[in-house]
Order: structure tokens, then C-alpha cells, then sequence
């Protein structure tokens, strides 16, 4: 099983799942049909089904024109409101698409027909994947837009939670490093915080990041470096194994949280948490001191020159 991650729009992922095998393909979140179907002719597969996370229009709203550019698609999803939806799935149903298998998870709360999907291959040796739309980000969780802090407590703590530590989570969204700043804020102290914060900021020029996925004793292999903004490089997939040592909202019985929020009941801990984080402004950058350093050699002045 092969996992395409394709960034669209302005801060998205939508993903292509790849049998190998058979070149079989399916879409998660397919909000580009242009960038999609590129990718699928670059790939030489065939699109056979779209799974859905949510109705919102920039996980969504490629399914119509999907579905007429491909007869007979098949679109699943739990939400009436989700266009093109010819299944609705439920909670714990297994969908299987040759050999990857799908179990749907319901996640009500960002919005109330919420449902992320765990993939994986029967006897293979790679780890299964979460695809966790906007319920599950790095380093953070969705905005409860339709649903309760107890809702989203269950999602994180029961449903995903639960799964194989080692599970790759693939979300909706690239938001690691305002997620970060925010888990810093949380928890000042938190090394790995700390480390996962600098790794989501910087890329490794010209090789794998996939070799640097440890959180200790990995940065010497992280030079010569540069803005990750700069690349556009994901952040993308992390584990839950990762998640739960440095995201604040996997952490809410950890005596720092509870220090943090003055609350020591999980759900209240995460209702605190969640209106901290939609008021947090990120510390402003400090400038980049190379940079500063040529301003300060006049290197920049013949772009700065009124014409």
C-alpha cells in the first residue's frame, strides 16, 4: 500500500492510496479533481472509489466533478451533506478494496458526520494508516464546529486512540508548526516538543526526511538546512506513538496539562485546551540572523531600489 500525499489549495492534504499490485487506487478528501487525476495519470493507476472525511468544501468538493469524469466511482462517507455520496458508511464498518482493508471510525464533533478511516494490508509489514481528516491534526485536533468537548474526548482517547501505536496518522491539514507553538505555550518544558517543533520548521535539502523520523539524537543528519515554508515540504505522516508525547490534546491527564488548563477532569482539561488554542496568537518569528546580517551589509538594496 503506497500513500501519495498531495498538498492543495492553501493549507490542505488529499491523499492517494495505491495498490501496488493492481494499481488500483483510492482518494481520501478529494477537494482537487485537477491535481488529483495528474497525479493518477502519473501514477498509471485507475481511481476506484473517493472516501470522504467530511462535507466541508475543501475535503469535499471535488466529488461531483469525480464522478462524472469517472462512471461509476464510488463515494463513501457518513454525512448526507457530503455531494456525490453513493454509500454511507457507519461506525466500525470494513470496507475492502482488493487487498487493503478500510474500517471506518466515527468522529463526530468538528462536524457531526465526522468519519475517519484506518487502512491497512493483511500480512503486510508496513504500519496501517489513520486518515484522521480534521479530528486528528500534528500536534493538535480539529475546532469543535458541531459537536462537544466529551465528543471529541471519546474520538481521541477511544476511538483513535486505540489504535496501534505505530499507526502513521495522515490529517487533513498542514498546521504542525502553529500546532507546536501552541503545544510549547502548553508545555514549556517538553523536550520533544522542543525537537518536534525544529524538525516541523526545517528540510533537509536533497534527502530523505523519512530517515529522520526519530525524535532523539536525529538533528545532526537535519544540516544543511532552510525554511520548511520554503519547500513546502509536509509534515505529514507522523504516528500516534509520536502524537501522544508531544500533542497537547492526547495529553490531558499528564499533571502539565492539568497544571496548565487548572482543571483536572480529561474533558474539562481538553474544553480548557481547546479555547486556549482557538485564542492563541504565535509568538511572532524571530528574524533569521544570516538574513538580518546581509540587510545589514546592503546586500538587499538593489531589490529595495524604487524603480
Amino acid at each position: 500500500m503506497k500513500v501519495k500525499v498531495i498538498s492543495v489549495l492553501e493549507d490542505n492534504y488529499m491523499y492517494l492510496v495505491i495498490e501496488e499490485s493492481t494499481r488500483d487506487a483510492i482518494a481520501v478528501d478529494a477537494a482537487v479533481p485537477k491535481r488529483l487525476l495528474e497525479i493518477i495519470r502519473k501514477e498509471n493507476v485507475v481511481l476506484r472509489a473517493v472516501l470522504t472525511t467530511h462535507h466541508h468544501w475543501d475535503h469535499a468538493r471535488g466529488n461531483e466533478e469525480l464522478a462524472r469524469l469517472c462512471p461509476g466511482l464510488q463515494v463513501y462517507g457518513a454525512d448526507e451533506r457530503i455531494g456525490a455520496l453513493t454509500h454511507k458508511v457507519t461506525h466500525d464498518q470494513e470496507l475492502t478494496f482488493g487487498a487493503i482493508r478500510v474500517r471506518c471510525l466515527f468522529t463526530p464533533c468538528h462536524t457531526s458526520g465526522h468519519m475517519c478511516y484506518f487502512m491497512w494490508e493483511d500480512g503486510s509489514p508496513d504500519a496501517p494508516a489513520l486518515f484522521s481528516g480534521d479530528t486528528l491534526f500534528v500536534g493538535g485536533c480539529g475546532k469543535f464546529f458541531e459537536g462537544t468537548a466529551e465528543q471529541m474526548y471519546t474520538n481521541l482517547t477511544h476511538v483513535l486512540g486505540a489504535l496501534p501505536k505505530e499507526t502513521k496518522v495522515f490529517c487533513g491539514h498542514e498546521c504542525t508548526v502553529r500546532n507546536l507553538k501552541f503545544a510549547l505555550k502548553v508545555e514549556p518544558e517538553n523536550e520533544t516538543v522542543k525537537k518536534k517543533l525544529m524538525w516541523a520548521k526545517v528540510s533537509w535539502r536533497g534527502g530523505d526526511r523519512g530517515g529522520c523520523r526519530e525524535l532523539a539524537g536525529f538533528w545532526t543528519s537535519l544540516i544543511p538546512w532552510q525554511q520548511r515554508d520554503d519547500e513546502d515540504l509536509p509534515t505529514v505522516p507522523s504516528t500516534l506513538q509520536e502524537e501522544f508525547l508531544y500533542n497537547p490534546f492526547l495529553r490531558v491527564t499528564e499533571e502539565s496539562l492539568q497544571k496548565f488548563t487548572g482543571k483536572t477532569d480529561p474533558v474539562e482539561v481538553l474544553r480548557t485546551l481547546r479555547t486556549e488554542k482557538d485564542n492563541f496568537k504565535k509568538p511572532k518569528e524571530q528574524p533569521h540572523p544570516q538574513a538580518m546580517l546581509a540587510f545589514d551589509w546592503g546586500l538587499f538594496s538593489p531589490f529595495l531600489e524604487k524603480k
